[in-house]
């Protein structure tokens, strides 16, 4: 058996929680995550070495094979740039668990001010994932899902659950390609999201107003925006799960699904 070190996918402190298992001749390892307490029950699985089609299938959504009907999140306060469209289209390519849950605007640059410092504390008590959208002066449409909230920090962050999207000339999502674990990071001038070779997948200013984006490693992901260097007219981010809202069975069918499909390719035989 080969031995891996979990902290290279992205998840913290799995050292003394982890145990392995190499399944006959498969392609990759499951990491069972235990929550170190007898009593509890099985939480969450993680995957510590991976093939690109396993990786594939963990990180990016199943919602498209499974053909489900369109589900329409709800939506605590007003967005002034997601339509019921742009929900349903992210909403299939949402971690599981975020899903299924009702959406909750944490900042907006209209309402909040275009502060990056601003955003920062907005975010310091929520621990769901974040959706932050972008509407540049041009009315493109583009952002990132953030598999935790975002901070101040001399070191990237998150794990594989993040990804880049955008919704022209069609809705494309970029998922993790592997390549790197350049998730995330932040100080007080600026917020990258993506990065290799001197590049970032999606780049903010201090001030929220100006911004880049690129091709690069993390995420395979093609400029978000017609124009490599824009300027926001708005931002939201935040939209997090309500611990209010409840499950629906669509999501249950949908998470349920790419556990099976991730563990049959796990014990698939090359």
């Amino acid at each position: 058996m080969r031995h891996r070190n979990p902290y290279t996918v992205g998840y913290e402190s799995f050292a003394p929680l982890v145990t392995q298992f190499e399944l006959g001749h498969s392609l990759s390892y499951i990491c069972l995550c235990l929550l170190g307490q007898d009593e509890h029950p099985l939480k969450s699985y993680g995957v510590l070495s991976m093939s690109g089609e396993l990786r594939r299938a963990l990180y990016a959504s199943s919602a498209a094979s499974l053909d489900l009907e369109p589900f329409l999140p709800e939506l605590s306060g007003t967005t002034e740039i997601l339509s019921e469209e742009h929900r349903q289209q992210l909403y299939r390519h949402l971690p599981a668990r975020a899903e299924g849950y009702v959406w909750t605007l944490v900042f907006s640059t209209s309402q909040h001010g275009f502060s990056l410092n601003s955003m920062y504390r907005k975010m310091s008590r929520v621990e769901s994932p974040i959706l932050m959208v972008i509407q540049d002066t041009d009315n493109n449409v583009f952002g990132a899902l953030t598999s935790c909230s975002l901070k101040v920090s001399d070191h990237f962050y998150g794990t594989g659950e993040s990804l880049l999207f955008r919704f022209a000339p069609e809705f494309q999502v970029y998922n993790w390609t592997g390549d790197n674990m350049f998730f995330i990071k932040g100080n007080n001038e600026s917020l990258s999201i993506g990065a290799g070779d001197g590049k970032f997948g999606l780049w903010l200013d201090g001030d929220l107003y100006q911004g880049r984006t690129e091709s690069c490693a993390t995420y395979g992901n093609e400029p978000l925006s017609p124009q490599q260097d824009f300027v926001v007219k708005t931002l939201e981010s935040g939209f997090r799960s309500s611990s209010q809202g409840k499950v629906n069975s669509a999501v249950a069918a949908k998470e349920n699904s790419r556990v099976h499909l991730c563990l049959r390719l796990a014990l698939r035989k090359p």
